[in-house]
């Protein structure tokens, strides 16, 4: 089981508390994580990641383990902590302005 937190505005959005826990079939990518999470949640396509790009949209970081992953490729694997369950992989609302 992957364990995936996400940011308020999408707990809510999707009618989620807490953590999502996802099936995802090794080799555990972060294309695969978003894959799974948008068929649980159909209602998250889109939100996270551009549809016709497959990009991770500007506002959102992906972290694990201490970790930002969002400039990495959606095929690098993601850390064996993440992949085991044992670490939860994080999609934060980043923040901008002054």
């Amino acid at each position: 089981m992957i364990r995936v937190v996400l940011p308020a505005h999408l707990r809510a959005l999707a009618r989620v508390a807490g953590e999502v826990q996802l099936d995802v079939a090794a080799p555990v990518t972060q294309a695969k994580v978003l894959d799974a999470l948008e068929v649980r949640y159909p209602m998250l396509t889109g939100t996270i990641r551009d549809q016709a790009t497959g990009r991770r949209r500007s506002f959102v970081r992906f972290f694990a383990c201490e970790l930002d992953l969002s400039h990495e490729l959606p095929e690098t694997e993601l850390p064996p902590a993440v992949a085991a369950g044992t670490e939860p992989y994080l999609i934060v609302g980043a923040m901008a302005g002054g």
